[in-house]
């Protein structure tokens, strides 16, 4: 039995799949927050290059790769797909784990699959500077380097805690040639606004992004670019789920459960969106995205139109939200503090197509810290949520006498964030309860957005 199954440069894919041409519900569209009519490409024009909003409304099954990103790529795709045999033993289990690992790339993890090809169509149109948000910094530190190989200028809006906790995150995106900025910031009205109203806010996902958009919409030479939630960005990083079907094949098996952890959707939908093509057409398949219980849009949120910032700057988007002013707990699993999902993963999840669980963060380290020492690969705060689901679903196997295929997705390695270990091994860290009260006071303010 192998251990690592790995694929030939020759075997990459060469396109990139989109689910919303099998999604019996297809999505409902983005609206102008001002008219509540649908959004066009004017409307997206001045924050992405026209190929990337021609993606975004894409109906075909499937996108063709550019050489030129393709071999972009090939600098670490395609990546190992690893039976987890280790893990096995430690959890005494006959169930078979499989790990698709993302975090051999340049960044750590799975977010240049849609960087590369996010800053080669801002090349493509002359574009000489982008602007986007961070987390926890993988998206960030992806797009910086992304930028560097096709030589754009490069600026990041990082969350204040996560550019606190993870410095090293920070000199990575430099290195690479960026500038990084803990937001909110002064550089920006939103950033203003928020230090007006808290000068000792931790900051968010929502916010950065305000900051960022707000950058961009005022130079003609700047585009935005986003790392998660958008159709395109999931349409990208569909090149994982399809390298580890390819991979599969080698091995005869076929999972009856795929996992990742979900902060906006692209790490998600990277690994599934591949499979639940089978699904769609009548395979039995379980597909269970994983969110942090402080955070939890798509357990306890609400399925409606919402902004996908703070400051209300994006188009109205239908999606679970827990309201876009809600500011997470500040956890360690920066990339996985969203307040909304993306459309895509909504309407599925809508439909009873994937399913979600909400797990604390103290239970996903515990999950992180034994597969470290059964695999030797210390995952990412975000990575972790996957493994305790994992976990749970080995328990759960026990319990009914059988035994499943697992399949995840290890979306990127831990070794920037050591802090936040520390910080678990001292006990430092704690479970956030998230109430029923705060929710219902986050999404009443939402009902004069619904069309």
């Amino acid at each position: 039995m192998e251990k690592k199954i790995l694929l030939n440069e020759r075997d990459m894919p060469t396109q990139w799949y989109n689910i919303v041409a099998d999604m019996p519900n297809k999505p409902l569209p983005p609206l102008h927050p001002a008219t509540k009519q649908p959004v066009g490409p004017d409307d997206l024009a001045p924050l992405f290059p026209m190929e990337l909003i021609k993606q975004e409304v894409a109906t075909a099954p499937y996108i063709d790769i550019p050489e030129e990103v393709q071999q972009a790529y090939r600098i670490w795709r395609p990546t190992p797909l690893v039976r987890a045999t280790n893990l096995e033993k430690a959890l005494g289990t006959d169930c078979k784990i499989y790990f698709k690992y993302e975090g051999t790339s340049p960044s750590g993890s799975h977010k240049p699959n849609t960087a590369i090809p996010q800053a080669y169509y801002n090349k493509q149109e002359g574009v000489k500077r982008i602007i986007t948000e961070t987390g926890a910094g993988q998206w960030g530190t992806a797009l910086s380097f992304a930028c560097s190989h096709f030589g754009i200028d490069c600026e990041v809006y990082m969350v204040r805690i996560s550019f606190d906790q993870k410095p090293y995150r920070k000199i990575l995106m430099n290195t690479f040639g960026a500038k990084v900025y803990a937001s909110p910031t002064s550089n920006t009205q939103a950033g203003r606004n928020a230090l007006a109203a808290n000068p000792n806010t931790p900051g968010s996902l929502g916010l950065a992004i305000s900051e960022a958009i707000e950058v961009a919409v005022g130079d003609g030479q700047t585009k935005y670019a986003l790392g998660s939630v958008l159709n395109h960005v999931l349409l990208h990083q569909t090149i994982i789920g399809q390298e580890a079907k390819k991979q599969l094949e080698y091995t005869g098996d076929y999972p009856d459960i795929i996992i990742a952890p979900l902060g906006g959707g692209s790490n998600f939908a990277g690994i599934s969106f591949p499979f639940l093509k089978d699904k769609i057409a009548g395979k039995p398949l379980r597909c269970v995205a994983v969110e942090p219980a402080s955070c939890p849009k798509l357990t306890k949120g609400k399925f409606m139109y919402d902004f996908g910032d703070t400051q209300g700057y994006t188009p109205l988007l239908p999606m679970y939200t827990l309201g876009h002013t809600f500011t997470p707990a500040a956890i360690h699993a920066g990339g996985l503090r969203y307040h909304g999902a993306s459309v895509l993963c909504s309407q599925l999840l809508k439909d009873g197509l994937i399913e979600a669980q909400a797990i604390q963060q103290l239970e996903c380290f515990e999950a992180g810290v034994l597969f470290a020492k059964a695999e030797g690969i210390v995952p990412a705060p975000e990575a972790n949520h996957g493994i305790a689901q994992v976990i749970r679903e080995v328990n759960k196997a026990r319990e009914e006498g059988v035994s499943k295929t697992i399949l995840f997705n290890l979306c990127g390695h831990g070794f920037v964030d050591m802090a936040a270990y520390q910080d678990y091994f001292d006990g430092k860290l704690q479970n956030h309860t998230f109430t029923d009260a705060e929710l219902t006071a986050e999404l009443a303010s939402l009902e004069a957005l619904q069309p």
